[in-house]
């Protein structure tokens, strides 16, 4: 017999439901319920509405009812849609060479960037990897995040992206919140790898394209389009049999140089994720198109770099979600809802487009359709924040945390 609970009463319940996928948003436009309540059932919402009419409507389920004995509001569960969080080492020596003035290649050349990360991962077992992502993942679930993609990409070679990638897997089996695996195997060509790009991509392609639809390790692939990574014109064929293969397409884009969201539009993909480069051509483009824009504030900060233009890309039309970018080099923070706070300050966004970045666009930047808003048949994902004014949230800039997280139906942290 399914199992039904009522949870409420809740001061403001923030659904998300109903709202557009793109473009600007007021916080008028927030659909706000009052004394409301949440029927779950099983893993799924039942139904959200007045507390004190859903409790008639529970009693006749046999629901177990929790009472909230102080004044709440309730999110929907957040979802960082863009994060590296399988690594091995510190890049904390990085970090500091940046902000005393070094340049990215004395940084590398003092054995730093990318390659550390990459040479510490490869270093890594399978379950070291693991053990790091369940840890870290925690943390994200306490603040709220019961949905987080993840990258590989410090493999670098068929094996080691395997490793990664399989690490992920595992560690979604200890876990309350969900994992979304991404290939990021395009991430650099591999310091040692015995050939150009495009016969590395090839490499990867061939080898490692069918091994992930064999062993269910991910349906996503992602590159970096960039100068220091990869071009255009020799991603485009990877990208394509991708796709033939019935992976969906992502795309880091736009972060030092425009060129990766013209891509991104081209093979259609699902979205296109930093943009911190991105001009009036570029944020048109993806405007037009289907493709989520995904900000990472995390990596300016870490960087001191310009924010995404995340203001131009709403009022063109577009639509806009915001991940933490966790990884140890760039945006070793991985605290998505300060992060989101910031640029919400920086780019004059409304807390309706904050919020909305962080759950529903969220969800459809990883093409979920179960999850990012409250309503029935909806995973019941959600947060419950001890105050009784939605505003507070983001005023606090990630001061104030959830008292308590749901996923799927059960409490799976309270704090204390």
């Amino acid at each position: 017999m399914t199992k039904y609970k009522l949870i409420g009463p809740i001061t403001q319940l923030i659904s998300m439901n109903g709202l557009p996928l793109k473009g600007a948003l007021k916080d008028e436009q927030l659909p706000v319920i009052f004394n409301a309540g949440i029927l779950t059932e099983g893993e799924h919402i039942h139904s959200i509405g007045n507390y004190t009419d859903l409790k008639e409507i529970a009693s006749s389920f046999d629901s177990e009812i929790i009472e909230l004995q102080s004044n709440y509001v309730c999110l929907p569960g957040f979802i960082d849609s863009h994060t590296h969080i399988c690594f091995s080492g510190s890049r904390a020596n990085d970090y500091a060479m940046r902000n005393s003035g070094k340049s990215y290649l004395e940084i590398a050349e003092a054995g730093g960037g990318i390659w550390d990360t990459v040479t510490n991962t490869r270093t890594a077992s399978q379950e070291e990897l693991c053990h790091g992502v369940v840890k870290r993942a925690n943390l994200l679930l306490k603040n709220g995040i019961t949905t987080i993609e993840v990258k590989s990409g410090y493999g670098l070679s068929v094996t080691e992206e395997l490793k990664m990638l399989r690490a992920i897997k595992e560690a979604n089996l200890h876990l309350e919140s969900d994992l979304i695996s991404t290939c990021l195997a395009a991430h650099m060509l591999p310091k040692d790898y015995d050939g150009d790009h495009q016969e590395y991509l090839n490499e990867i392609a061939s080898t490692l394209f069918p091994i992930l639809k064999e062993e269910k390790l991910t349906n996503r692939i992602d590159a970096f389009v960039e100068q220091s990574a990869f071009s255009k014109e020799n991603i485009e064929p990877y990208f394509k049999k991708a796709t033939e293969m019935g992976f969906d397409i992502t795309v880091h884009a736009d972060q030092f140089t425009p060129g990766g969201s013209e891509i991104a539009v081209k093979v259609n993909a699902v979205s296109a994720d930093h943009l911190e480069a991105s001009t009036d051509t570029e944020i048109k483009t993806l405007a037009e198109s289907d493709v989520i824009s995904v900000a990472l504030p995390g990596a300016s900060i870490g960087l001191g770099c310009d924010f995404t233009p995340a203001r131009k890309i709403l009022d063109a039309g577009g639509a806009l979600s915001i991940a933490s970018d966790w990884n140890p080099g760039s945006a070793p923070m991985g605290d998505l809802l300060t992060q989101a706070c910031i640029l919400g300050t920086f780019q004059k966004l409304s807390n309706a487009e904050v919020l909305a970045g962080i759950t529903t666009r969220a969800a459809a930047a990883l093409k979920l359709k179960d999850r990012g808003k409250l309503a029935p048949r909806m995973l019941a994902d959600f947060c419950l924040f001890s105050t009784d004014n939605f505003n507070e949230i983001l005023y606090h800039q990630g001061k104030l945390t959830p008292s308590q997280v749901w996923k799927c139906g059960d409490a799976v942290y309270i704090e204390h």
